[in-house]
């Protein structure tokens, strides 16, 4: 199966300061995992940046404004008590916002089959007006309001297994019933969205999981709640906000996952693809926090992307 890798080195420039989780060491795992001979063939490509008009799809134009105007030139700016911008970080945002775009591109033109954008910052905690949660533009979000947009399209899934729940992306496509939101992710737990009781236009499914869940629980949520529910809703477009947190090893949760977990779970969302997306798959990176267990779970993803 062809796999496209988007990134870009200013994801790497984007440095929230010393002792962030999110720091630039995370994206270079990743990249070293992806360098194996395994992943040879995996297709690459630059990650463009995002238009204006990309974003304002989602984001309030003041919104957008402040991000740019809130770019340091040297030093840090905290937006919130977790998301910082220093020099590199509105170009990083940009990046990673373009990444899904041109990806969503490429697969609708045919010109790859699915595709893993390696960047950061994550973008699933930045709402229509805020940013929060280390993020600065909900990245899988402007990738599926492109799709809407730009390609005509009239049913696109998004699928998270981040151990946080994607509040942005949720709270964007609330009352939008061309998208469908799947989440899994631990509760309580930051944001402190996410219960099960969620529902917007019908169009949002969430799969809490107590923490200390492991594979069984995570794999129960999905074959019977989130799953079923991408699947009935035939997506033409499935995008994954592939966070790697849920890990046994992560330092921020209490999920129980192991590298095989995102394996299956990427199996399963490409099943789906297959049936109703021509199997059309667009994936972008959002946590993981413990560099080995990153890289280890990112590998697993992409080598069932390319399966």
């Amino acid at each position: 199966m062809s796999v496209r890798l988007y990134t870009h080195p200013a994801c790497l420039e984007h440095d929230p300061g010393s002792g962030h989780p999110e720091s630039p060491a995370r994206l270079r795992a990743v990249l070293a995992a992806l360098d194996d001979p395994r992943f040879a063939s995996l297709e690459r490509g630059e990650a463009p940046r995002a238009t204006r008009e990309q974003l304002l799809r989602v984001h309030d134009g003041a919104y957008v404004d402040a991000v740019f105007a809130a770019a340091p030139a040297h030093g840090m700016v905290r937006l919130d008590p977790d998301t910082v911008m220093s020099p590199g970080s509105l170009e990083a945002a940009l990046r990673a916002a373009g990444a899904a775009c041109a990806a969503v591109d490429d697969v609708m033109r045919g010109e790859t089959r699915r595709a893993f954008c390696a960047v950061r910052p994550p973008g699933h905690h930045a709402t229509r007006h805020q940013a929060m949660g280390f993020c600065l533009f909900d990245t899988v979000a402007v990738a599926a309001a492109h799709a809407l947009e730009a390609h005509g399209l009239e049913r696109v899934a998004i699928a998270d297994f981040d151990v946080h729940h994607g509040n942005g992306t949720q709270a964007i496509f609330w009352r939008d019933p061309r998208v469908v939101f799947a989440s899994s992710h631990q509760m309580p737990l930051y944001p402190g969205t996410g219960a099960a009781g969620e529902r917007g236009a019908g169009n949002i499914f969430n799969a809490p999981l107590a923490p200390g869940a492991g594979s069984t629980e995570f794999r129960e949520a999905w074959d019977a709640t989130l799953l079923p529910a991408i699947d009935a809703f035939r997506p033409q477009l499935l995008l994954v906000s592939a966070g790697f947190d849920a890990h046994a090893r992560d330092p921020l949760a209490q999920l129980q996952l192991a590298a095989g977990d995102y394996g299956w779970i990427t199996q399963r969302l490409c099943g789906i693809a297959g049936a109703h997306a021509d199997g059309r798959v667009v994936s972008t990176l959002e946590g993981g926090y413990d560099l080995a267990a990153l890289a280890e779970s990112a590998a697993a993803h992409v080598a069932a992307l390319m399966a």
